[in-house]
């Protein structure tokens, strides 16, 4: 390049030399100087104006205008690069687009957004799923497309670890599952999939569970009346029936607690016994079923330590509540051992209210841990018969817990014993009301 720069040098001077050796001829050197520098401009301004009308419009032909000389280099350059450009750019639309295609043929609505939620693009199951039009909403800001202050709330709150599910803006009868995933420069892609057949299986579960648990009542109930008839009766029937009838009994009232608790966790679960907002003394509910965790312990004789270092109400539904801890605590008193140590603590801290139920148990092996809150789920099989437990009351604490913006932490190995601790917000806080301010 250096070299080519040099040799246009050379052609330019000699060029001007010529012009002004004619000049010497006609006794006019600087006449000749000067015509040699206005053919120069001249030439200059001619490939000057056919570059500024190529670069205009550079699409219009294929090839730059062509020349001789150092402009004819800058053309050929110039060209190299634009044919460089073009097909680099083929190949980002040939992406952009495959890209395109590809998520177009997903069932799943797929959106990307900039900061703000201005909608930039979308793909065809988008427009199916929540009523967008391609026409109208591009750059529409995706709040006012999904008028819905939930989806606001999940958009502005940067919290996108679990998804959120919602009814379609379009059509109500679709139940969507809402994840949003942050890239870029704080944009965001919200991916929509149609959950509404799973909606409606998991709807199906939950009526049935609450519909035969409901119908099992009756005549396990009146099955439990007999059978203690029978009991108090025993004296009068033949040895080899007492044992059966005693048998018959006591997994009579296991079925019942199953049933119980069943229609406790379908009510939870579908919203029927919702949460009542009012004041719940936790100190009165903890002290009473530590009271109950004793008697229940009777020959085990087990140690109990209670410390509650703080005396604010928590706002929350109390019999919700009262089931949660009872379980924990119950559990607690049915797997450790007899003579075994149990403490139930109430405290708190900056994040909020905590409930910690620990004993000296066998453990539990962390392997298990977090599966503990799934229905009729066992680390220890083997203890089920022993302990007539239901396994549901750790579901029926988890979702106590959500139904309260808390959340369930299970510390446990083996030999070790075990610790469930139930989290609550620091907003569910409560302040007492004095007794003489309550009375004027």
């Amino acid at each position: 390049m250096h070299h080519n720069w040099s040799r246009y040098l050379r052609v330019i001077i000699a060029g001007l030399a010529i012009t002004t050796l004619v000049g010497f001829i006609f006794d006019r050197p600087l006449w000749g100087l000067t015509f040699g520098l206005v053919v120069y401009l001249w030439w200059t301004l001619v490939q000057a104006r056919r570059l500024y009308h190529w670069l205009g419009n550079p699409s219009s032909t294929d090839e730059a205008p062509q020349s001789i000389g150092m402009w004819g280099d800058i053309f050929d350059g110039l060209n190299k690069l634009h044919q460089n450009h073009l097909r680099t750019l083929d190949r980002l639309r040939a992406r952009i687009n495959r890209v395109q295609e590809s998520t177009n043929a997903m069932r799943d609505g797929v959106i990307m957004t900039d900061s703000r939620g201005a909608m930039e693009w979308w793909n065809g199951s988008a427009e199916h799923l929540l009523g967008f039009r391609r026409n109208t909403d591009q750059g529409q800001y995706i709040h006012n497309l999904i008028r819905n202050p939930v989806f606001k709330n999940y958009f502005d709150s940067r919290d996108y670890r679990e998804p959120l599910e919602i009814n379609s803006p379009a059509k109500p009868h679709i139940h969507l599952q809402i994840q949003i995933s942050l890239f870029g420069d704080d944009d965001r892609l919200i991916v929509a999939k149609d959950v509404t057949r799973l909606y409606h299986l998991e709807q199906m579960r939950r009526d049935f569970v609450g519909n035969v648990s409901h119908e099992m009542r009756t005549p396990l109930t009146v099955i439990s009346g007999y059978l203690e008839t029978l009991v108090d009766h025993s004296d009068e029937l033949p040895p080899k029936w007492r044992r059966a009838i005693n048998t018959m009994a006591a997994q009579s009232s296991r079925m019942e607690a199953l049933i119980t608790d069943l229609i406790l966790l379908s009510r939870i679960e579908t919203g029927e016994q919702t949460v009542d907002d009012s004041l719940t003394d936790v100190d009165a509910v903890i002290e009473q079923i530590c009271h109950d965790a004793k008697a229940l312990s009777g020959d085990k004789q087990h140690a109990f330590t209670v410390n509650i270092t703080d005396h604010r109400l928590l706002r929350g539904d109390e019999s919700q509540l009262r089931s949660a801890f009872s379980n924990l605590i119950f559990n607690a008193v049915k797997y450790t051992p007899a003579h075994g140590h149990i403490t139930v603590s109430w405290t708190t801290n900056r994040e909020g209210a905590h409930l910690s139920v620990k004993d000296t148990g066998i453990g539990i092996d962390p392997v298990h841990i977090p599966r503990l809150t799934e229905r009729f789920y066992r680390a220890d099989p083997s203890r089920h018969k022993d302990t007539g437990g239901t396994g549901l009351g750790l579901a029926i604490v988890k979702h106590v817990l959500l139904n309260h913006d808390g959340n369930l932490e299970i510390r446990s190995r083996i030999g070790d014993g075990s610790e469930f601790i139930c989290h609550f917000p620091r907003e569910r806080l409560v302040e007492r009301v004095p007794e003489t301010a309550r009375n004027d």
